[in-house]
């Protein structure tokens, strides 16, 4: 590397002028030129000089130039540099976080997710998108079977104390009231007070290793519960709001591109997939185009941040726009609605 070539990471006064270039990117979208670097650093140098700093910056890989134009734009490795380095961030102050509070005052886990995606879009202007918040701990407290007809029981479920699901099994023989009940009463005293996901699991194995001893009624007991309990944990649900926010923005503008995009919010398992890259990392975490590992979402920034109570983590939320966004205002605001919505979840239990 010659002299005046820049060392692994930017100088000082390079750092400058990458933030500047980058600002002024991310305000106007067009290629940034060395007489508006000049202008707006604020720094003694020539447009010369500067020149020679992006020529090394482009050397290094944080900017490129789009056209033979003067003119250079951040790469993402010069973006991803910006926001963990230079950005200089904006968060929400005072009235606007009471109306972020204020937004988020529905009771329910789904509508308060669906009020967090539609703040997170009307602020930011791009696309809000949050998990649905799921339980950390369905703990079994009772189950309880009732007779149907045609070989059919009715298995009730009480989970967290407040929670009851119902499912209709289908069985080999008919059982009387107080078999069901016995069978009842022998799952609650095993498995009363384990996590849901775990129970079935449990019962496959105890039926697998004491089967020969078991007498016919706890047989039959864990073959109905067999088919009550879930076999896998529920999907996790998302909630998006804004996705036409896109439409038309820098480097979103492709139709084709876009619609593929929207159908791949529709299927919501890519996005979930990504989402619960943060779901267990903590403070905000920022994917810049193909960081995320998603073709889909190659010229775009996804901005994330798990939401948790009492140290269980319950969702992610985020905001979806092009690499061309606001950082200094959408890092923040994702950070306070992220805090907002876990402490929303946190006064209603």
């Amino acid at each position: 590397m010659s002299g005046n070539k820049l060392s692994e990471l930017p100088n000082e006064r390079a750092q400058h002028l990458l933030k500047v270039l980058v600002d002024r990117y991310i305000r106007d979208g067009n290629p940034v030129g060395s007489k508006t670097l000049s202008e707006d650093s604020g720094l003694d140098i020539s447009p010369a000089t500067i020149r020679n700093v992006m020529i090394d910056l482009e050397d290094l890989g944080f900017v490129t130039a789009p056209h033979t134009s003067a003119g250079r734009i951040p790469t993402i490795k010069g973006y991803r540099f910006f926001v963990d380095t230079l950005v200089k961030l904006r968060p929400p102050k005072g009235k606007e976080v009471e109306k972020f509070q204020e937004a988020l005052q529905a009771s329910d886990p789904q509508a308060l997710a669906l009020s967090a995606s539609n703040l997170l879009s009307a602020v930011t202007r791009l696309a809000g998108v949050v998990t649905v918040p799921r339980s950390t701990c369905m703990a079994l407290r009772q189950i309880e079977f009732l007779p149907l007809s045609d070989r059919r029981v009715l298995a009730i479920l009480v989970i967290n104390d407040r929670d009851v699901q119902n499912k209709i099994i289908s069985v080999n023989r008919d059982y009387t009231d107080d078999e069901l009940r016995q069978a009842g009463n022998y799952l609650t005293e095993q498995f009363g007070g384990s996590d849901l996901s775990a129970v079935r699991l449990r019962l496959l194995k105890r039926l697998r290793e004491t089967r020969e001893s078991m007498n016919s009624m706890m047989v039959d007991a864990i073959e109905m519960a067999q088919q009550a309990f879930p076999d896998s944990e529920p999907e996790a649900e998302l909630v998006m709001a804004g996705e036409t926010n896109l439409m038309g923005l820098e480097g979103l503008a492709d139709m084709g591109k876009l619609k593929k995009l929207f159908e791949a919010f529709g299927r919501q398992q890519e996005m979930l997939h990504l989402l619960d890259q943060s779901l267990n990392e903590h403070g905000v975490q920022i994917f810049i185009g193909q960081e995320s590992g998603y073709q889909l979402l190659d010229e775009c920034s996804v901005v994330t941040a798990s939401y948790s109570t009492d140290d269980d983590a319950m969702g992610v939320l985020g905001v979806i726009g092009p690499t061309r966004m606001a950082y200094e205002r959408v890092i923040p605001i994702v950070d306070v609605t992220a805090k907002l919505l876990a402490s929303a979840l946190k006064s209603r239990n």
